[in-house]
């Protein structure tokens, strides 16, 4: 039976993809190392061949941002699902990815040159963040230490990251293009984080720190040095101004629709209870 492969098919877009994808009516295999329909594991070439029997199109995730084996091992994939039988790759990537010293530039070319139907998504920060993880324990603890400054992004709700990528996965009106995925304005943490603390009853406030605090804060917290260097760069871009910070069009240009409001997810997400202790 032919079905649809969703890598990290329990993460923060892949479950997300999937639900998409079986509402409408499609068969779907999620691949994770823990909790998934198939175990998977993008450094165990071995766990490929199970995930990709029978796919026919494919939701391709790096999990991990550093340089080194991860910059081959999505061309490989790629390579692989091809050569299973998968007509359709939809890579999650990132808005810096153009850039050759991107980690995931290299993947980027590797599903455009896989001889597939490809599509690209490079979403902005994503808006669960602040309830499923890295900013969660910042929000419950009332600040939200980051080296952003000033510097106003437009966070992009994973649902429409997800209904992008369903839509990519399922028709061919989405081949060959990149979809720089953002939200509808742009916003700093300071008024993220007080939109936040209206809907919660409580005082959630951004202090801006220095890229290299809040670099060796995340290596105390036990992440890898290199993805603690990457995670500031990328932020101190917000703080810049630099790329990523400007909202685009690209969702509607999709989906034929706008993109969520912050404002949408923050009440959505305090009703369901995210920021509960």
């Amino acid at each position: 039976m032919t079905t649809i492969l969703i890598l990290g098919g329990t993460g923060k877009t892949g479950r997300r993809v999937a639900c998409h994808l079986r509402r409408a009516g499609h068969p779907v295999r999620t691949a994770a190392r823990t909790g998934g329909d198939v175990p998977f594991d993008l450094g165990e070439p071995a766990t490929w061949a199970p995930a990709l029997d029978g796919a026919v199109a494919a939701y391709v995730v790096e999990p991990a941002l550093q340089t080194g084996a991860g910059r081959a091992r999505i061309r490989r994939f790629a390579e692989a699902a091809v050569a299973a039988g998968a007509q359709r790759l939809v890579l999650l990537s990132a808005p810096a990815a153009g850039r050759p010293e991107h980690p995931l530039h290299d993947a980027e070319q590797a599903v455009r040159e896989s001889g597939a139907g490809w599509t690209v998504l490079r979403p902005n920060w994503f808006a669960q963040n602040f309830c499923e993880s890295f900013w969660r324990a910042g929000i419950l603890d009332g600040t939200l230490y980051l080296p952003t400054g000033d510097g106003r992004t437009p966070f992009i709700d994973a649902e429409d990251i997800a209904e992008v990528a369903a839509a990519a996965l399922t028709g061919d009106r989405h081949d060959g293009r990149t979809y720089e995925l953002t939200g509808p304005r742009a916003l700093g943490f300071g008024e993220a984080a007080g939109l936040i603390g209206a809907a919660t009853g409580r005082a959630v406030r951004h202090v801006d720190i220095t890229p290299e605090t809040f670099t060796e804060r995340q290596i105390a917290a036990g992440v890898a040095p290199e993805t603690a260097r990457l995670l500031a760069g990328v932020l101190t871009q917000v703080r810049e101004g630099g790329l990523g910070t400007t909202p685009t069009g690209d969702v509607e240009l999709a989906l034929g629709r706008p993109p969520r409001r912050f404002e949408d997810y923050v009440t959505d997400a305090a009703a369901s209870g995210r920021w509960r202790p």
